[in-house]
């Protein structure tokens, strides 16, 4: 997983309340065996109305997304986290998520902002025009007119984004215990270690 510190550059301004996971991914797109390409099922209802944000050139390669109240509810399927990565979007800044696409946003390096939604209607006018900079380390989302929102993160969470952790890297920071215990365990009842059965047998 990818590190995340700062995110910045324009931020595709959908503000919709209540997308749920099947807007986000149709169902026909679960299919897949590979998370690769599903960014071209992402909101794929919403891109065939004529005008839509999401195929504005303006907003190509977008890492941001602003969207309304209740993001990601519905279904628990992971593929909508898959597909907003294959999309290139970074960071969601919402008033609100499902607590299911939260963690799956978490888990697969998607950084989940919560803000007022006085305060992503500022952004949301910003974004049609300009960019926008989300810093993990300091908790805040500016914009180049001077606004700065602060936003609550939990801690753990920030600590495995920031430092690119899932939860292989979080088993491997543990290396060391995990050896020593092994060892330790092994020493203390060596009838149970690999290979013993097979040299008393």
């Amino acid at each position: 997983m990818d590190c995340v510190s700062t995110i910045e550059g324009r931020a595709i301004p959908f503000g919709a309340k209540n997308v749920d996971t099947d807007v986000i991914i149709p169902a026909h797109w679960l299919k897949t065996i590979s998370r690769e390409g599903l960014g071209q099922g992402a909101f794929e209802t919403v891109r065939a109305e004529p005008g839509n944000v999401f195929d504005d050139p303006a907003y190509a390669g977008a890492p941001i997304l602003i969207a309304g109240d209740n993001f990601g509810c519905g279904s628990s399927r992971e593929h909508a986290a898959w597909a907003l990565l294959d999309l290139g979007i970074a960071a969601v800044i919402a008033p609100s998520f499902s607590d299911i696409f939260s963690g799956n946003a978490f888990k697969n390096g998607i950084l989940t902002v919560e803000l007022p939604q006085e305060q992503i209607d500022r952004l949301l006018d910003v974004a049609s025009t300009d960019p926008i900079a989300i810093d993990l380390d300091s908790q805040t989302v500016t914009t180049p007119f001077q606004d700065r929102f602060a936003f609550e993160v939990d801690p753990f969470r920030k600590h495995c984004l920031l430092n690119g952790l899932d939860e292989v890297g979080l088993t491997l920071e543990r290396d060391g215990a995990i050896a020593e215990y092994e060892a330790r365990h092994a020493h203390d009842m060596p009838w149970l270690a690999r290979g013993t059965l097979e040299r008393t047998a």
